[in-house]
């Protein structure tokens, strides 16, 4: 895997064993971003246990948003039950949204390059009634 940083502060992360390109952003202030940008670029080392490289399942995903911050909660919904399990969720700022989602759109259309076109689905259908317990 490697890792760049950007002169905007994002960071790139491409995978050597796919096309998949990976973005976010950092907090540098400007002046360290512009001393970032002329320096040599380093690679960034990133901890992950085996657990967390295994990735999680989802099949819906809550979106909810406001002034500062989009939330994406992760949920696996049971096929044969109606119930579900949160298996993640990640708070972004809405500039990392806006970059998350230009990043998707480009890899959907990688893929689709490759593997031929998605099928479109029915469309957003009515919004999931999704209550959380404790």
């Amino acid at each position: 895997m490697r890792v760049s940083m950007a002169r905007n502060g994002t960071v790139a992360e491409k995978s050597s064993k796919s096309d998949s390109l990976l973005c976010y952003s950092g907090r540098a202030k400007n002046a360290r971003r512009d001393a970032m940008a002329e320096a040599p670029k380093q690679q960034v080392q990133i901890k992950a246990d085996e657990r967390e490289l295994l990735g999680q399942y989802s099949n819906l995903v809550v979106v909810h948003h406001n002034a500062e911050e989009f939330t994406l909660n992760f949920i696996y919904v049971f096929p044969t039950l109606p119930q579900g399990k949160l298996v993640a969720s990640l708070i972004l700022s809405p500039t990392h949204a806006k970059r998350l989602s230009r990043a998707l759109q480009e890899n959907v259309a990688r893929y689709e390059a490759q593997f031929g076109a998605l099928p479109e689905g029915p469309g957003p259908g009515p919004e999931p009634n999704v209550g959380f317990i404790q």
